[in-house]
């Protein structure tokens, strides 16, 4: 399989404090990897160190077969990994749905009326046509994260760089963007609290404790009812 992105031992520090301290990552076509760990272990500054929005201080970061070294480098590969933020409304800034899903397009070098198209394609795909004139701020928080989502896929990326996709989510826009991501062909990073919604999407679990990547595993016990857990390679005893 080929390799989409590649971290090789590297450091990230925020604020003086060293976030990832030599984590080690290999993402390759069609995996759809599980990020798991705690708050405040650095899942979201892993992804935006994927597409350049961090700055790896040590180590070294392969994205497409690349190594990027500065911001023009990092735009190539924003334009083929594709970036959900954890807040949609940090997202979502054009007037309407429509403006905003052709927002991607536009930047990518299509003419706006080529750009309005692919937008009003992707949302009929995503089956969300009705959505196409709204206003953007007034829409509920669940048609958001959905906008978002098909912002981010009218520039067909390669990848997909989810960070707690299904924050806010009711019943039904939760099994929507399950099902929108369970039929999607592209490789996936999914940083996500939501045991059950990983292991109906993922192919591969990786931990993070103490700034570095651990392989991990789904696993349940019996209980009264079943529980989903997530066990990490080298645990000596299990973490309900």
């Amino acid at each position: 399989m080929t390799a989409l992105f590649t971290l090789d031992a590297i450091t990230v520090s925020r604020g003086g404090k060293r976030v990832l301290d030599g984590a080690s990552l290999t993402l390759h076509e069609g995996e759809r990897l599980a990020l798991v760990g705690p708050n405040g272990t650095g899942k979201t500054t892993l992804l935006r160190s994927l597409i350049g929005l961090e700055t790896v201080d040590r180590g070294t970061l392969t994205a497409f077969g690349v190594q990027p070294r500065g911001e023009k480098d990092f735009r190539s590969v924003r334009a083929r990994a594709g970036y959900l933020f954890q807040d949609a409304d940090d997202q979502l800034f054009c007037p309407t749905v429509i403006d905003d899903v052709a927002f991607g397009p536009l930047n990518l070098g299509l003419s706006p009326r080529a750009a309005a198209e692919k937008a009003r394609e992707t949302l009929a795909q995503l089956h969300l046509s009705h959505l196409c004139d709204r206003i953007t701020h007034r829409l509920s928080g669940g048609e958001k994260r959905l906008i978002a989502l098909a912002g981010v896929l009218a520039m067909e990326p390669e990848v997909l760089l989810l960070d707690e996709p299904t924050n806010a989510l009711d019943d039904g826009h939760y099994r929507r963007l399950l099902e929108i991501l369970t039929d999607l062909p592209v490789a996936m990073i999914i940083v996500s609290h939501d045991r059950l919604f990983l292991h109906r999407l993922a192919t591969r679990v990786v931990a993070l404790r103490a700034g570095k990547l651990l392989p991990a595993a789904f696993h349940s016990h019996p209980h009264t009812h079943d529980h989903l857990h997530i066990h990490v390679e080298g645990d000596i005893a299990h973490r309900h």
